[in-house]
C-alpha cells in the first residue's frame, strides 16, 4: 500500500509539477561553525567602526592641526632628527602598560619661532590618538591664563565661569596634555599663575600623566619665567629636552631684498607683483 508521500508524488506527475529537491543534509556543528563566524564577523566590523568613531572623536576634542604629522614634517636639521628619535621612542613605549600606568614623562621643546616645534608635538598626538586611542588635548598657555582670569568674573553673562572649570578637569585628566607658547613674551608669570600652574603640573604627575611643553625661552629663562614653584613640579617628570635651532620653516612677510640691489629695482619688483590671494586662503601655507 502506497503511503502518503507515494501518492503526493504520483499526483504531482500527474499535473506536471515538479518535486522540490532533497535537501542537502547539513551536520550540526557545521552549520553552528558557520553561524560563529558570521557574527565574529559582524561584530569585527562593529568594533571598527566603533573605534574609527572613537578616534575621530579624540581629534576632534585634541584641538589639533591635523596636518601636523611626521611624513609632512621638514626633516633638515639634527636637532629635528634627534626629536624624532625621542617622539618614535615615546610613542613605542605606549606598547608597554606599566610604562603608561606607572610613570609620567614630560618632553621640553624649546627654540625660536618656526623650527618645527608645534609640528613635532602635534605628530606625536596624532599618532598616539591612532595608535593607542590617547585622549590629548593641545592649549596655549596664554589662552588658558586669560580663560582663567575671565572665570573671576562673576558678573559675566556668558558662563566663563562654567567653561573653565570643564576645561580644568580636561587639563587634569586627559592623558597627554600639549602646551605651547609657555611664558610667551612673558619673563616672569604672576605668581597666580604660577600656582595654578605648578599645581596643575603636579596633579598630572601624581595621576600619572604625559606633557609636552613648547616654549621660546632657553631653558635657564624658562626656570625663572615659571618661578620656583613650577620648576620644582617638572623637575619631578621623567623629562627629554630637545633644543630647536636649525632654519626656519616660515617665510615672512616680505621678501629679503638681495645685497648689492638697486633700491629703485626692489620697489620696481614689488610694484609689479600681482598678489594671488583668494578670499579664504591660508596666507602662511
Amino acid at each position: 500500500m502506497d503511503n502518503i508521500a507515494d501518492k503526493i508524488d504520483r499526483l504531482a506527475k500527474t499535473l506536471g509539477k515538479k518535486q522540490p529537491l532533497e535537501k542537502e543534509y547539513i551536520a550540526y556543528q557545521t552549520l553552528r561553525s558557520d553561524y560563529e563566524n558570521k557574527a565574529n564577523a559582524e561584530i569585527k566590523q562593529l568594533q571598527q567602526a566603533c573605534k574609527k568613531e572613537r578616534i575621530s572623536s579624540l581629534h576632534g576634542s585634541a584641538d589639533l592641526n591635523p596636518q601636523w604629522r611626521f611624513d609632512t614634517l621638514i626633516n633638515d636639521a639634527d636637532d629635528v632628527n634627534e626629536a624624532i628619535s625621542i617622539a618614535q621612542s615615546f610613542i613605542a613605549a605606549h606598547d608597554d602598560p606599566h610604562w603608561r600606568n606607572n610613570s609620567s614623562h614630560m618632553m621640553i621643546f624649546y627654540g625660536d619661532y618656526g623650527r618645527g616645534k608645534s609640528h613635532i608635538a602635534g605628530a606625536i598626538a596624532n599618532e598616539l590618538i591612532d595608535q593607542y586611542e590617547t585622549s590629548v588635548l593641545y592649549r596655549q598657555l596664554s589662552s588658558l591664563l586669560d580663560m582663567r582670569f575671565y572665570s573671576y568674573d562673576f558678573n559675566s553673562q556668558d558662563s566663563a565661569g562654567e567653561k573653565f572649570r570643564r576645561m580644568q578637569q580636561d587639563l587634569l585628566n586627559v592623558d597627554l596634555l600639549i602646551l605651547d607658547e609657555v611664558c610667551v613674551n612673558e619673563t616672569m608669570l604672576k605668581k597666580n599663575a604660577q600656582s595654578w600652574l605648578g599645581n596643575l603640573l603636579r596633579q598630572r604627575l601624581v595621576n600619572h600623566k604625559n606633557c609636552i611643553l613648547i616654549t621660546n625661552h632657553e631653558l635657564g629663562e624658562l626656570e625663572i619665567a615659571l618661578g620656583k614653584y613650577c620648576s620644582e613640579s617638572i623637575n619631578e617628570y621623567d623629562k627629554y629636552k630637545v633644543r630647536f635651532s636649525g632654519p626656519s620653516r616660515r617665510e615672512g612677510l616680505a621678501p629679503e631684498v638681495v645685497a648689492n640691489t638697486p633700491i629703485n629695482q626692489t620697489t620696481s619688483t614689488r610694484s609689479n607683483h600681482k598678489s594671488g590671494y583668494q578670499p579664504g586662503q591660508d596666507l602662511y601655507k
